[in-house]
């Protein structure tokens, strides 16, 4: 009877640590399930570019006094800014976490690849901040610079990619004929540059209010007609369009992955940002509290957003208005080779590295 017992305690034992086993793995199943979907779910809603900025000391993403691929004008630590604490901030997206720019990664990922940044000095900024994010992460990794008239190439040859800057204030053409300069809204003959890369990103408004004697044309051509000048958004538009119409003409999406730049904001108007009476960047050193502007966006930026809802190809609004909108104290100001201030470009190290950081998420398409 003992041994019957006994028997049946052993089976009995068995049997309830399998159901313990099938329990715990029907419930990590579960688990894994749920964080699988959320995680799905996520990535289908989160937009990156909505959220807030928030104290990160373990930023900067590098040291600006290690990398030699800074102009004076946005090296604001080399000529004299005091403060460190707009190098403190990590861009928080609401709805997901994005990953830590990765230099190696976005070099193995992108190996062989032609990234070109097409627009006018915020094109720069921000190449000469993905530079840097590349350096740091591979110091001794052999870096050729080359130039031509037409454009500008850093390439990181260990791994074959290719940083490329193509300077345009219009992306339109600017022809020398015999009235003078011709801005031609309706024509664009660099494209064949262009589409020959692997990763585009575009930029262009810095330039369309600018007159006088820095103003690099003396007439528009638009439709035709040779005007002296016309309404400048109107011009912007018309501009952007014959860009959109070159993308679905002549870009291939297998081949070409193509980004436009939202509108990069100035801060020379306190009133933007519920300070009246402040007429530049020069004592600002924190961000706006929030994830909204106060003034909303700039009207430029409907533009963008309105022509690129036309283009039938795949082509990415890199949405950074907003979140630059709330960098005030970001701007390189008065520390600068020249002294001037400059509320209009960013400082590097700085705000450009949250936007590699974003097109870096883009293109390997990851989130955490």
């Amino acid at each position: 009877m003992g041994f019957v017992t006994q028997r049946l305690c052993s089976i009995l034992l068995t049997f309830l640590v399998i159901f313990s086993c099938l329990c715990v793995a029907n419930s990590e199943q579960y688990h894994s399930n749920h964080v699988k979907s959320r995680k799905q779910l996520q990535e289908k809603t989160c937009n990156v570019y909505e959220g807030t900025w928030v104290f990160d000391n373990s930023y900067p993403l590098y040291d600006s006094s290690a990398c030699p691929h800074i102009r004076k004008e946005f090296d604001c630590q080399k000529y004299g800014r005091p403060d460190i604490l707009y190098l403190k901030y990590r861009w928080q997206p609401k709805e997901c976490d994005i990953p830590r720019f990765d230099g190696k990664d976005f070099l193995q990922r992108l190996k062989g690849k032609k990234i070109m940044f097409v627009g006018d000095s915020i094109s720069v900024n921000q190449r000469e901040s993905l530079v840097c994010l590349l350096h740091a992460a591979v110091p001794d990794s052999k870096i050729i610079v080359e130039s031509n008239p037409l454009y500008s190439n850093t390439t990181f040859e260990d791994y074959g990619v290719s940083i490329l800057l193509f300077l345009t204030h219009y992306l339109v053409d600017i022809e020398e004929e015999q009235i003078g300069r011709v801005l031609k809204l309706d024509s664009l003959k660099n494209g064949n540059i262009w589409k020959d890369m692997d990763v585009l990103v575009f930029n262009t408004w810095l330039w369309w209010y600018r007159s006088g004697p820095t103003q690099p044309w003396d007439y528009i051509e638009d439709g035709g007609k040779v005007l002296k000048d016309m309404d400048r958004m109107v011009a912007f538009r018309t501009a952007l369009t014959t860009w959109a119409k070159w993308v679905d003409t002549y870009v291939d999406p297998r081949k070409t992955k193509i980004f436009f730049q939202g509108i990069s904001p100035q801060h020379y108007n306190g009133t933007d940002w519920n300070e009246p009476g402040v007429t530049n960047c020069a004592k600002e050193t924190t961000p706006i509290n929030g994830s909204t502007y106060p003034s909303g966006f700039p009207a430029a930026e409907y533009v963008v957003k309105d022509v690129l809802s036309t283009i039938e190809k795949p082509v990415q609004l890199f949405d950074i208005t907003t979140l630059s909108q709330l960098r005030k104290d970001a701007h390189p100001s008065s520390y600068n080779a020249f002294k001037g201030m400059d509320c209009t470009h960013w400082c590097v190290a700085g705000l450009p590295d949250t936007w590699n950081q974003l097109l870096y998420v883009a293109l390997t398409n990851e989130r955490c």
